[in-house]
């Protein structure tokens, strides 16, 4: 994997394909590579040259003690520098905690952007994000470690939807999915936490987004609820919002089909599908 140089880390990416570049932005504590299984491929075969990279507490940082610190203008700018070393301008997609990088990058950094994806977007959080993140913050500071097979049911709860979790099947897979992955929390997933947990509310700011915006909500997110996605359309000028059915928080891994076909038909500048709402 590629390593871009910075002052105070080194970036690890990877670029896939030809074409206009469309860089892909994780949600909080995730690797960049979760795009490969799904989205990453659609891309290139629609003909971008698609870029993931580890985002900052992800890449390894030099931690003397606790966590690393960090703040959304930290990852916006680390983004930024590697969309200048790949070539600007570039698509942007983000989720989550990547959706309000791209969203502050097109704000503050609009010469990089070309058109803008927020999934399960959000200019603020609600009281039950708020808590949430708290209580994981806790996990890490008083070193408890949950029992994995508890910590993949409450994240199948937490990021799946009911018609995923009603399938004894698919909610089987997934169980085993998320309990391979468990595992106590790292210090760069705390450190993305303190983040979260300092972020504030942008949605004023906002409607000086000038750049093509496409905000896509999951129906049965708990993480991220839609009202939050859709307040982010509101605001900024022209944007439109697609709410994808059957979805949760990880709604690109469980209904990839639906979210890849709208994200190339927004990249392409094509009309949203028959979910979108103007």
């Amino acid at each position: 994997m590629p390593v871009l140089a910075l002052a105070d880390l080194e970036l690890r990416y990877d670029v896939a394909g030809d074409g206009d570049l469309v860089v892909l932005v994780m949600g909080t504590g995730a690797k960049g590579n979760v795009w490969t299984l799904h989205q990453v491929p659609a891309l290139v075969r629609a003909g971008y040259r698609v870029a993931t990279f580890d985002a900052r507490g992800i890449s390894p940082m030099q931690v003397t003690e606790g966590f690393p610190r960090m703040t959304i203008d930290d990852l916006v700018d680390d983004l930024a520098q590697l969309i200048e070393h790949l070539g600007a301008p570039a698509h942007v997609v983000g989720t989550s905690l990547g959706a309000r990088v791209v969203q502050e990058l097109a704000l503050g950094r609009p010469e990089l952007v070309r058109r803008v994806v927020a999934m399960a977007a959000h200019g603020r959080l609600d009281e039950v994000n708020r808590r949430l993140t708290a209580g994981e913050r806790l996990l890490f500071d008083t070193s408890v470690v949950l029992p994995i097979e508890y910590k993949a049911a409450l994240d199948a709860i937490l990021n799946l939807s009911p018609a995923t979790l009603n399938d004894a099947g698919k909610a089987r897979d997934w169980l085993d999915i998320l309990a391979y992955s468990s595992g106590p929390m790292d210090a760069g997933r705390r450190g993305q936490l303190e983040l979260s947990a300092q972020l504030e509310n942008r949605l004023p700011a906002y409607g000086a987004i000038a750049k093509p915006l496409l905000v896509i909500g999951f129906a049965d997110d708990r993480v991220i609820p839609t009202y939050l996605a859709r307040e982010v359309a509101d605001v900024v000028p022209g944007a439109q919002y697609v709410e994808i059915p059957d979805a949760g928080h990880f709604g690109y891994l469980e209904q990839p089909a639906k979210v890849n076909q709208v994200v190339i038909d927004f990249l392409a500048d094509e009309p949203p599908s028959a979910h979108g709402h103007p």
